[in-house]
């Protein structure tokens, strides 16, 4: 066993309670789109030595319809974390004077704070990151985004890589974006394409510059401050899902992320080689930092397999497992090397709609129904907290009222 395998069997100690509050502070109520930690619905955390994590959350009623949709984000995201074992949550009911208290906290916030971004915090969103450039990170971008609109999802496609765009071209995508009057300030409307019963809504600075040839050199504040605007300024609309396709490595763009979208999850793309899987590690250890929850590690250009069948590891092998172990994330998705990637690509139309059988096309599709399925499903909007808690009493009362007497 080589010093790197010996360091990734070492036991990762149990998180303390602060870093679970601090991840569950990117836990929003569907309906108010305020955190829970905000909205006072985190009640008690408790940390067991063997990393077992217990979350007790106040919802309005016991009968709230979003109820497995909250607890499922609780413990999504806390299994991000490294050292957690099991995760539990506890629900607790509301009293009189807890829903009073919670709706005025509710009020106050959307009286004082703005939205931070036009993404909507029914949203899910996905950054796809990578520790270099190189391994295929755009091409995993826009061809998820195609295989979810492929299952009648609506997708915006946020092109953040803002030096090295590349998605316009991969997507077909030329015209330059458009603006229009919202409540009296400007906004950029996306280009958007329908792909399958879905569609794709794309944004990027390649519909801004003159030409795709030309140069951007700004420095990193003004990098960040752009990605803001796209987050700020842009007509999202209703979205089930926003691909933030990053910049490669740790800079001013991922420190905003975690600040604009606490909320988002980290798709982080590596290539076999044992290379790619240390610098992908320092993009998972940052995200970590910033109490963002990795979502999984994809290994691009996994094998490539030959016409007759045999595979050949071109760029090395294990680099997705190695990164997996290192990080405690869990392996989601191995893309074969495919020519027709690139090719399809240059062309203006991803893989998984040009080509959906080849073997690259079948391992994303297969990564964007485990997303749906199961990674990160869309918010089932049935409501409970805002808009249905004078219904939900009503209601109550009303049954109430009408009981037989006994």
């Amino acid at each position: 066993m080589d010093n790197d395998e010996r360091s990734d069997s070492l036991p990762t100690p149990p998180p303390d309670p602060g870093a679970v509050e601090a991840v569950l502070a990117g836990v929003y109520d569907p309906e108010l789109g305020v955190s829970l930690v905000e909205l006072g619905m985190v009640k008690h955390i408790e940390v067991a030595a063997n990393g077992d994590v217990t979350v007790g959350i106040s919802l309005t009623t016991a009968a709230c319809p979003l109820r497995a949709q909250i607890g499922n984000d609780v413990s999504n995201k806390i299994r991000g974390l490294p050292g957690v074992g099991e995760v539990t949550v506890d629900y607790a009911e509301m009293n009189q004077s807890e829903r009073s208290d919670l709706m005025q906290r509710a009020r106050k916030h959307a009286s004082q704070n703005a939205p931070s971004t036009a993404v909507r915090p029914t949203t899910r969103v996905i950054s796809i990151a990578s520790g270099k450039g190189g391994v295929g990170k755009s091409s995993v971008t826009v061809n998820l985004a195609a295989a979810l609109a492929q299952q009648g999802l609506t997708v915006g496609v946020l092109d953040a890589d803002i030096w090295g765009f590349s998605v316009p071209r991969l997507l077909g995508v030329a015209a330059r974006l458009q603006a229009q009057k919202v409540e009296g300030k400007g906004m950029i409307v996306p280009e958007e394409i329908s792909i399958g019963t879905g569609v794709v809504r794309v944004v990027s600075m390649g519909l801004l510059v003159d030409t795709e040839d030309s140069a951007l050199m700004w420095r990193g504040l003004i990098l960040a401050k752009a990605f803001e605007q796209f987050l700020t300024d842009v007509v999202w609309g209703d979205l089930d899902y926003l691909l933030i396709d990053m910049p490669p490595g740790t800079g001013d763009i991922q420190m905003a992320l975690s600040r604009l979208l606490p909320q988002a999850e980290l798709l982080v793309v590596t290539t076999p080689a044992k290379n790619a899987q240390k610098v992908a590690a320092r993009v998972t250890d940052m995200a970590r930092r910033s109490y963002l929850k990795v979502l999984g590690v994809v290994e691009n250009m996994s094998v490539f397999v030959a016409p007759d069948g045999s595979e050949h590891e071109i760029f090395g092998s294990g680099g997705g497992r190695r990164l997996a172990a290192l990080t405690g994330a869990q392996l989601v998705a191995r893309i074969p090397i495919e020519p027709e990637v690139s090719s399809t690509g240059d062309e203006g139309t991803p893989v998984v709609v040009a080509l959906p059988q080849a073997a690259a096309s079948i391992a994303m599709s297969d990564l964007a129904a485990r997303i749906v399925a199961e990674l990160l499903p869309p918010v089932e909007m049935s409501g409970c907290t805002a808009r249905m808690l004078d219904l939900i009493n009503a209601a109550a009362a009303t049954s109430v009222s009408n009981a037989p007497d006994v």
